[in-house]
């Protein structure tokens, strides 16, 4: 099933996105969606892409997978630093092989970022950080400038850049290295200032037509009852035991991986810094923090289609009103 909106001067295929705050009941919505259209799942989890952190990213079972393919799970190892430029390649290259084969691509999770950047066709000036070709091309110009800063001083790179970027050079402090030296590596890369370049990023036309869904609770109480639900399962499940290997397997604690809800509260534990007690507190306060700027993200785009429930999640409901709202869009069952 291969669908298409004429969009202006463009054909773009249609995809449809379910996200929503943690707890949410994403998977259960997006599995059964799957099996309604034929489609398979894409993940737009930021953690779940880590292979071996299973327990703390309520990664889903095979059980819970219910036979509909997923894509973009256990793609990167733990010590890696996994980048939005690296997800919008790697699962673009998942949802057009999706279309290819004449299914529907369902995009499930709440990294608002990744899911945004996607549908967007967003593409990135290469970062030295990542791992591919292209990165590999702009480590040079990263480590000059790495080197010129710490020989030469923060104050004599932000002056470069305000010749070449102002604009840019004004929104910075001279001690923010981070960005001073991604700027100056886009100008020399590109030839063009960050703020150019971020222009002209936003004038690429979208890649997909997305039929956007979000799954929550009427009330925010019944969200965090959910969360804590949630984490008081992982408990159960080993999270201290999972954290323990990671980390006895030599993954550092400070890497990307180790920084989500969950791993960073339950590596103190498993140090000896606070009780079991105190990360199962810490875990649920970072989680109900991490659904509100969720849901904050989610509510500044007027395009996105929500689904409200009571108490618990109603999947037969939420399966009644999704398929009406792909119908609207075209999208029509297989």
């Amino acid at each position: 099933m291969q669908i298409f909106l004429v969009g202006v001067g463009c054909m773009l295929e249609k995809i449809v996105v379910i996200t929503g705050p943690t707890a949410a009941g994403k998977t259960g919505l997006g599995v059964r969606l799957a099996q309604q259209f034929g489609g398979e799942v894409v993940s737009a989890d930021s953690m779940q892409v880590y292979r071996g952190l299973n327990v703390g990213t309520a990664k889903p079972s095979a059980l819970e997978m219910d036979g509909v393919p997923h894509h973009m799970i256990d793609v990167a190892e733990p010590g890696e630093a996994y980048s939005v430029a690296r997800y919008v390649a790697e699962a673009r290259d998942c949802a057009d092989d999706i279309l290819r084969r004449g299914k529907l691509p369902i995009l499930v999770g709440g990294t608002g970022l990744y899911i945004d950047s996607l549908l967007a066709g967003r593409d990135f000036a290469a970062k030295s950080e990542e791992g591919d070709e292209r990165a590999a091309e702009c480590r040079p110009y990263r480590d000059a400038l790495a080197e010129r800063y710490e020989r030469e001083g923060a104050e004599t790179l932000w002056r470069e850049l305000q010749e070449v970027d102002p604009e840019t050079a004004e929104r910075l402090h001279p001690n923010d290295k981070k960005r001073v030296l991604r700027a100056l590596e886009v100008y020399q890369l590109t030839g063009q200032t960050m703020t150019a370049h971020n222009a002209a990023t936003r004038r690429v036309p979208p890649r997909y037509e997305a039929v956007k869904i979000a799954l929550t609770a009427r009330e925010r109480g019944d969200l965090y009852r959910r969360v804590d639900k949630r984490v008081d399962a992982m408990l159960d499940a080993g999270l201290y035991a999972e954290v323990a290997d990671l980390l006895q397997s030599g993954l550092p604690p400070a890497c990307t991986a180790m920084q989500a809800i969950g791993y960073k509260e339950m590596a103190r534990a498993v140090a000896g810094e606070i009780s079991l007690e105190e990360a199962a507190a810490l875990i649920k306060q970072e989680s109900r923090r991490y659904a509100k700027r969720q849901l904050s993200w989610l509510r500044r785009d007027e395009t996105v289609r929500w689904i409200e429930w009571d108490g618990e999640p109603d999947f037969a409901e939420a399966v009644r009103v999704s398929t009406e709202f792909c119908r609207d869009a075209g999208i029509m069952d297989r």
